[in-house]
Order: C-alpha cells, then structure tokens, then sequence
C-alpha cells in the first residue's frame, strides 16, 4: 500500500484518481464527514442517472417514480449549492478566533473554559510540542482517549500538525484490533495509561472484568499516554500534559484539503475490518453544512460528548463543555449527564438517553433543565411519541433530528415540530443539507454522494456516492424514509448488520440456523435479539452461545436476548429467512 503523495503526507488508497475511477481527479478531497456535489452515477452497480429528476432550491423536475410512471415524483434532491470550495475546519475556527478571541470556547463541566484565543494558542502549541518530539506530516495517531477538553485538544492539534487521527475501540477484542492495525499502519498511540495498566500488568483482572485488552504497551509506535504514569506505560511514552500548554508561535501546517484527518472503523469482520477516511476538505463541508441549521451561535452554550456535535458549536461561535466519565466507566449516565446541563442553551442525545432522562422527569427525580432550548437528537430514528413525550416534560425546548451516517454526516436536519406536522407516510428527514445531493435509485434505495462524502474505505476504491441501504422516498424536497433494504440494526450509537455474523454463530456447535434482528422499541431504540434453531438433541445451546460469542463478533454487536425457535419463517420463491415474519413473532414472544 502506497501511502505517500507528492508532498509526503500519507494518504488512503481511496484517494482519487483518473486511473481509479475513470473520472477526474478529485480537487475537493471527500471524505467521511462532508458530502461533494457528485450528481454522476460511478458505482458500477447498474444505477441509472437518467432515471432520477434534480431537485436543486427547491425546485422539482419531472422524474420517475419506483414503478416507472413518469413525472408524478421526484427521484433526486439537492441541497443549496456550496459556492465556494470546501474550507478547512481549522481555518473555520481561526476565523471564530478573530471574531470572538475572549468568548468561552471549551472545556469541562464544573471547569472554566478555554477562550476562542486560548483553544487557538493551545492547538497550535500540541502541533509544535508534536512536531519536536518527531511526529511528521502524514502520521497515523491511534486515538484510545475517552472524550474530554485534553482530548479534543490533542485531536486539533494532530490534524493541525499534519496527522491523521485513528479512533479505534480496545474492546473490540485482541485478534480485531491487530486486524486494523495492520490495516492502519499508525506511527503513534494516545492512549489512556489505565489501559496500558489492565491490558499489562493487570491484565489478568481486566480479564476478570470482562476486558480483553491487546498489549497497548507492546504496540510498535511511538506512546503519548493520558493521566499518571502507571505500570505498563511505555518508558518513552510522551505524557499528554507535556504537550498541553500554549505560547508556540509555529503556523499551522498547510491546509491541503484532500489530506487525512480522521479514520473510522465502523462495523466489520475479524477478517475484513473496514475503516471510512476523512479528510480535511470533507470535515470542513461537513461542518459548513451544519450552519444555520440550528440555533447554535455566539452566546450559545452546547453541552455534548460528541465529537461531530461539539465542532459545529465551536464553528458558529457557541462554547462547547463536555461531561465528565467515570474513573473507570465508558458510558455517561443519561440523567447524570442531564444534571449537567444548569447552565447549557443546547445538548445532544440519542433518543434511548433522551427517554431515560424523560422518565426521570416524569418520576419527578429531575428536573427539567432550565436554561436548555434546543435538543439536537441522532443516531437512531426519531419516534413521535418520543417528541410527544419531550415536549410535554420540555415544553420551551426544540428538537432537531439529524439524519447521517459514518460516511456522510450530516445529510438531512429537521425539527421536531416538522415531524409532528408531517401527515403523510414515513419518516421525514428533512431537507438535503447544504451540498448534499440524495437520489432514489429504482429499487427505492436512498443514495448520497456530495462534499462530504468520504474519501472512501482505506485501502479500497473511493466512493463517488454511497448507497444508503435506506429505502425512502421525495416528498417535495423532503427525504421520506421507509424503511431499510438491508438488514441494518441500531442499537444506541452501534450500527450492527447481521450478515456479519450470522455465518460464524451458525457455525457454533449444536447451532442449525441463527438469524439476528432488532426488535424496537417506542423510542427507536432496538433490541437485538438472536433466534436459533437448534440441533436435534443439543443442549445447552443458549449457555454455549452465550461464552462463544464474545470471541466471534464485536462486542458492541452482542444480542441481548438468545432465543431458540422450531423454525424460522420464511418468503419468497427462494425460500429466505422472513425478517419482518420473525421480527413480529419475537416481539410477542418477549413482550
């Protein structure tokens, strides 16, 4: 794999090309986080451009519906049009710099923020302090820090040093975090030192506690660790707080659109582990995307965890506090995380956190937040009894869903109140967003392609648009959406596609058939249940699966409930497994 560019900087293979894709080279440099407007159809799976209509402010062509009618709907949307290239995110915040150099920017509940200036001065001073310790234009960071203002500091600067950030989850299991390493090649890891003290010399308690570490220490790259240095850590390991600082005077490196920034792992085989690729240009569309869609600007306060919430907020001017997590917890309450928000104008949640934070309402053991005017909510579909529920308990708040995915985010906001209005069938998503460009190809599957599209999987061909698995449909220039063609499951923040799976679990021993599906619940929320056929005479099937499983599949992909059944439904000519059949039964079954 080839990873270096003309100018040094290692990049992804899904970078783009004329031999790669027939195309144009491309100037804008997609990736993950922002959509480019790419109307031309360069899957190679047989989608034909010519049967979709433009919709582009607003305006409907004639096109053609699923069943071939002409001019009775449309078959594409576009957002506004960017007029000007994508910016880099960096400069984006530079120029909230010179707009509001003392507004509060970020930091800590409980903590005084850092200004717009400071944040500015403390980037830069991690970029530089990297740079003195080795760090080149184009290195990977593998990123094991949970959330917090050090961390979000750490990312800037990494990026802004010319470096490309990593996020890869240590619970994933030993044997797929070697997997993607191998696939990532990094030259750096920040990770926490607790980690390198349970998967180390406390790795048999982390065992214990249900931890399957790889050996962080013994990883052959250069350490940054976050808190004290504890047993484990790599002698060298650069600690986090010696970085932190401000007073550099060195620039930013050179903003080049197309350049790495961030690399995602999303759901993928041991054998097959898949990561989307990101890059400046894309976040900065991506970001740019997000303006004016809310009511974040200067003055507003967004408390959130998130990452791709939290940006937004800095760009528009807002200031951006951040919960804490516990010692040695990975989760935030949901109601704990609400009792933060005193002093917050704006929060994000998904909408399982969002209900537990209404039932605790609803039992009077919360209050509601008083300052708190707009919720954004994503991640899992937004129900209207769940915005029944919310504006009952939170009547002065609004609601944004946000609709968008690994690849492309976001691709469609809309208010709560749009969705209650909303009288016709499906699920409204909204308006494409700024750039985005959304087709309905002839099967019904939502398709996306724009600025911020990523770049594409890292070591594969790039993308030119992605198909969703989506089924939706265009009311007007409103995204309806349907429902799924593939079988995608949801559960809090984890996309889970079974195919991933089933194949191994069939594979279990006494295990004649195992299907996966989401059963969910009033919030969006799924639970994911795993029906089995059995053997003839095999026993304790349930107990065998339950030790098994964690080594065959990602954790976060788990089922909660395992139920064994005489057979599994089906339809069709071929005979396949009855998803929606079986869906159904398990939910009486269980309810």
């Amino acid at each position: 794999m080839n990873r270096e560019d003309a100018g040094g900087a290692r990049r992804c293979d899904a970078r783009r090309s004329e031999d790669a894709t027939g195309a144009d080279g491309d100037p804008d440099g997609l990736g993950n986080d922002a959509v480019a407007e790419i109307v031309g159809d360069t899957s190679g799976e047989g989608r034909r451009h010519d049967a979709t209509a433009d919709i582009r402010g607003g305006t409907a062509a004639a096109g053609h519906r699923g069943d071939s009618k002409a001019g009775t709907a449309p078959r594409s949307a576009t957002g506004p049009t960017p007029h000007d290239a994508p910016a880099d995110f960096l400069a984006l915040l530079a120029e909230q710099v010179r707009l509001h150099p003392d507004a509060p920017a970020l930091g800590m509940v409980g903590d005084a923020p850092l200004s717009f200036a400071e944040l500015e001065a403390r980037i830069a001073g991690v970029a530089q302090r990297l740079r003195d310790n080795g760090f080149q234009r184009g290195d990977r960071m593998l990123f094991s820090i949970r959330p917090c203002a050090d961390a979000v500091t750490l990312i800037f600067g990494t990026i802004a040093a010319g470096g490309t950030i990593v996020f890869v989850d240590p619970g994933v299991g030993p044997e797929l975090f070697a997997r993607r390493i191998g696939l990532v090649e990094p030259a750096w890891a920040a990770t926490e030192s607790l980690l390198y003290l349970l998967s180390g010399p406390l790795h048999r308690l982390g065992r214990a506690r249900g931890l399957a570490l790889p050996a962080f220490g013994r990883l052959p790259v250069r350490h940054i660790h976050s808190g004290p240095r504890l047993p484990g850590t790599p002698a060298r390991s650069v600690p986090l707080r010696r970085l932190l600082g401000s007073g550099a005077t060195a620039a930013f490196a050179a903003a080049d659109p197309a350049a790495e920034a961030l690399i995602v792992f999303t759901s993928g085989t041991t054998a097959a582990p898949k990561a989307v690729v990101h890059t400046r240009g894309s976040l900065g569309a991506g970001l740019a995307a997000m303006a004016g869609r809310s009511s974040l600007g200067p003055g507003a306060h967004l408390h959130t965890e998130q990452l791709m919430m939290g940006l937004p907020a800095l760009l528009a001017g807002a200031r951006w506090s951040m919960p804490r997590y516990p010692r040695f917890g990975t989760h935030i309450d949901p109601v704990g995380f609400a009792r933060g928000l005193d002093a917050a104008t704006h929060a994000f949640f998904t909408p399982a956190d969002l209900a537990v934070v209404l039932a605790a309402i609803e039992r009077g053991e919360l209050a509601a937040p008083r300052a708190l005017r707009e919720i954004s909510l994503g991640g899992a579909p937004v129900t209207t009894a769940l915005l029944r529920r919310a504006r009952k308990s939170l009547p002065d708040c609004e609601f944004l869903a946000i609709y968008g995915m690994t690849e492309i985010l976001p691709v469609a906001i809309t208010s709560g109140t749009a969705k209650l209005d909303f009288d016709g069938a499906g699920d409204p998503l909204g308006a494409p967003v700024r750039g985005v460009t959304a087709r309905i190809a002839a099967d019904g599957e939502l398709v996306l392609s724009g600025p911020n599209l990523c770049a594409g999987y890292l070591g594969e061909p790039p993308l030119r648009e992605i198909p969703t698995g989506d089924l939706a449909r265009l009311d007007g220039d409103t995204l309806v959406l349907m429902g799924r063609k593939k079988d995608m499951m949801i559960r809090g923040k984890t996309n889970i596609y079974p195919g991933l799976y089933e194949p191994a679990i069939a594979n279990v021993a006494g295990v004649r058939q195992a299907i996966m599906v989401g059963v969910p619940d009033e919030v969006g929320d799924e639970r994911i249940v795993l029906a089995v056929v059995p053997d003839p005479g095999a026993t304790d099937v349930v107990a065998r699966l339950r030790r098994e499983l964690p080594a065959l599949m990602d954790t976060s992909a788990l089922p909660d409930d395992i139920v064994l059944v005489d057979e599994i439904p089906v339809s069709g000519r071929t005979s396949k497994p009855d998803r929606a059949a079986l869906r159904t039964r398990l939910a009486d079954l269980l309810d």
